[in-house]
């Protein structure tokens, strides 16, 4: 199989417009409704009846979650005042919220801003989940753009929340490599370097482009960029892919990095990133087709393995670790990728025993049907995704609001990216008004 090279825009009949509407409008709905009462912050996850008997917030689904809220403005779910309103109450959690150099917890609490350990040594910074948090920090920065007092009190505050991020400090004594976690406590005993191809790309670009503690090129391109796992080549069911583990690993990795990156024209020394995100979701489908081992429902109407909950837990299924489980959000925040498989994906998955799959925030978070186990549980994690593929499929809009900051355009020049987005970087003094105006 030869995946097209091209990005053009791909054009929805009217029916299935409105149909994705529906599917955005009620995922949306996790993190507006389903957001936690006090912080409005994304909970780690949340039930299909009623709310969880915890405070739990992840910090990477938050991320997510604050730019869902500007679709939700943009597409007109709710006001640009209730939106700032609700984004003032998550700041004023997240100011309180102890950093580790500047860095979010993997998990903090709703009501405190305490952190909660994801596990016995993991309760200090998280690098990924922070970028992912800053990802969308840095959309709402950049979009709620105007001259009020309380948008410019915003975009203030995060840009404070932002620089005090000490991404050097990661580096571990100055090498050349970030680490994913460090602990006051137990201090680098978590000893994980952020290496070969994953959902670390993003936290590279803002790295680089940090105004107070970037990093050298060297950490992304020899550290990142060097590890076992980086480089492939192989052919999968036809698909040649040029990065990644054998069968590019769950669908997630090119989601979660590529909510606010814009892949189209992306490119470095190491790959073209549109290429590597088609092939990889084309490699995933393929095997969802061919079905090697026999799973109830699999077909071109009913694919998507990617890391969700399952019958054994939860699981960063794929193909060489496929259990049987379909997670609805790996097809469908795979719409700029494979527009026609994720529409028929979508289509299929409405056929499906509606009081089972789908609820109050839209499709849970996944279902096998050879046990015919439905989850009765959403995770923010692969709602959040959907909501801003989906968008970024129909009108590009979190991509071009993340572009927007120079920050990244200067991390992406720093690592020596190609963009279209780059043609468009701003002078240097049109930079620093930028950052004044803050």
């Amino acid at each position: 199989m030869t995946p097209p090279t091209d990005h053009r825009p791909w054009r929805l009949s009217r029916s299935d417009d409105e149909c994705l509407d529906v599917v955005q409008k009620q995922t949306f709905r996790y993190f507006w409704e389903g957001a936690h009462p006090t912080s409005g912050l994304a909970r780690d996850r949340q039930k299909t009846t009623g709310d969880p008997a915890n405070d739990l917030v992840a910090i990477g689904g938050s991320g997510f979650g604050i730019m869902a809220i500007v679709v939700g403005v943009a597409r007109g779910w709710v006001s640009r005042c209730d939106a700032v309103n609700r984004l003032d109450r998550m700041l004023s959690c997240l100011e309180q919220t102890p950093r580790y150099h500047g860095m979010f917890p993997h998990f903090i609490d709703g009501r405190t801003g305490k952190t909660i350990p994801f596990s016995r040594k993991d309760d200090g910074g998280d690098v990924v989940e922070s970028a992912l948090l800053f990802q969308g920090l840095l959309c709402a920065r950049q979009y709620f753009d105007d001259g009020t007092t309380l948008e410019r009190d915003l975009r203030r505050r995060i840009d404070r929340l932002w620089r005090e991020a000490e991404w050097g400090w990661y580096r571990r004594d100055g090498g050349n490599h970030l680490y994913w976690h460090w602990s006051p406590r137990h201090g680098w005993a978590m000893n994980r370097r952020i290496i070969g191809w994953n959902e670390g790309l993003l936290a590279f670009v803002l790295a680089a482009g940090a105004p107070d503690y970037p990093i050298d090129a060297d950490v992304y391109h020899d550290g990142f960029a060097s590890g076992p796992g980086f480089r492939n080549g192989r052919s999968y069911h036809g698909v040649e892919l040029p990065l990644g583990m054998n069968y590019g690993g769950p669908l997630f990795i090119s989601h979660y990095s590529f909510c606010g990156l814009d892949p189209r024209g992306l490119s470095d020394r190491h790959a073209d990133y549109w290429q590597q995100n088609r092939r990889h979701t084309l490699v995933n489908y393929e095997h969802c087709l061919r079905n090697p081992f026999g799973h109830a429902g699999y077909g071109p109407d009913c694919w998507g393995l990617t890391s969700s909950h399952g019958p054994r837990g939860y699981v960063a299924h794929a193909p060489d670790k496929d259990i049987g489980v379909i997670t609805p959000s790996a097809a469908l925040s795979s719409f700029p990728y494979t527009p026609e498989e994720s529409l028929r994906a979508l289509r299929s998955f409405l056929t499906k025993p509606r009081h089972r799959i789908w609820g109050r925030f839209g499709f849970v978070d996944a279902f096998c049907e050879s046990r015919n186990w439905y989850a009765r549980t959403y995770l923010a994690i692969n709602q959040g995704p959907i909501v801003i593929m989906m968008e970024n499929f129909r009108t590009g809009l979190l991509w071009d609001v993340f572009m927007k900051s120079p920050e990244i355009r200067t991390g992406l020049s720093r690592l020596g990216f190609n963009s279209p987005h780059l043609s468009r970087v701003p002078s240097a003094p049109a930079m620093l008004q930028a950052q004044h105006e803050l």
